[in-house]
């Protein structure tokens, strides 16, 4: 299954339009498929550097060193091409019309002494690591997504994502993301809704302040006499729970972060190739077993 994976990987980035540097001993989609191997098999980038981590057939090729693969996945031209096979494999094949957002911890050990990881609420506790923010449709394309530090609030986020997103039609969320200013954000995009119940409860009031027409929409949805629109909304929404546990149940899912991927740029580069492996694998139906 993992070089099967491999194979489609690199078969994807021979469609991919990429830079060409002749002082450069090892080619862009080089540095790409190495990095991929590695976290394909849950393994540093160095053990991919080393021949006898390799099928026989493939062993006599050369291979970047761990300093070349350092430098260059923080090249400029690497992580385009990086971002070009995300959106050429994870992006929504077309527009829809409904979509989910929802945050998923990645929590990391306590006596870790990564200074950009933060502390703050996980699945009903506290814990210290980052947090992945996504967009996602009902089959699991993701239209955006931000890791973050645990301690950024999900609404925050939330209005970075739904900025840039290419999305249209109706975002629906659970309570914690009833904010006037997220709703002001959808607003600003047009042809955009997000749908949630009130953060306090239907029996609470607005309160004095000026409320938005978006959160005005989305209580008016919610809470009317006949709210079987965006009760069934509300009820699809848990489908993003099942997305992230297909993230993650899998052998070579993103079951958690391992010791050497620390920082918020490694933490985004290993999450990044994590989705692409899943989506892959869902479009290639690829059946496999939790490792």
């Amino acid at each position: 299954m993992e070089y099967q994976l491999w194979l489609s990987i690199v078969a994807v980035l021979a469609t991919v339009d990429k830079s060409r540097n002749a002082r450069c001993d090892f080619a862009d989609d080089n540095i790409v498929s190495v990095y991929y191997w590695s976290v394909i098999h849950d393994r540093p980038v160095r053990w991919a550097c080393k021949p006898k981590n390799w099928p026989l057939h493939l062993r006599r090729r050369p291979l970047p060193s761990e300093s070349t693969m350092s430098r260059r996945l923080r090249s400029r031209s690497v992580q385009k091409l990086l971002n070009a096979l995300e959106e050429r494999i994870v992006a929504p094949p077309e527009p829809g019309l409904f979509w989910i957002i929802d945050g998923k911890p990645l929590p990391i050990s306590g006596c870790s002494k990564d200074r950009q990881a933060g502390y703050g609420r996980a699945a009903n506790c506290k814990a210290k690591g980052y947090k992945v923010h996504a967009i996602v449709d009902t089959s699991g394309a993701v239209a955006a997504w931000r890791v973050a530090p645990m301690n950024v609030d999900e609404r925050v986020m939330a209005q970075r994502m739904l900025r840039t997103a290419s999305i249209q039609g109706y975002v629906v969320a659970d309570s914690n993301y009833d904010s006037n200013k997220l709703h002001e954000v959808c607003q600003t995009r047009d042809q955009l809704q997000l749908v949630t119940r009130r953060r306090y409860g239907s029996e609470h009031g607005t309160g004095h302040r000026k409320q938005t027409g978006g959160r005005l929409r989305s209580i008016e949805l919610v809470e009317n006499p006949m709210p079987a629109f965006a009760e069934q909304m509300l009820h699809d929404r848990g489908d993003i729970e099942r997305r992230f546990a297909h993230l993650t149940n899998w052998g070579g899912g993103l079951t958690c972060l391992p010791p050497w991927v620390r920082t918020h740029r490694r933490v985004h580069r290993w999450v990044q190739a994590k989705l692409v492996l899943t989506a892959l694998k869902r479009q290639l139906s690829i059946t496999t077993c939790v490792a």
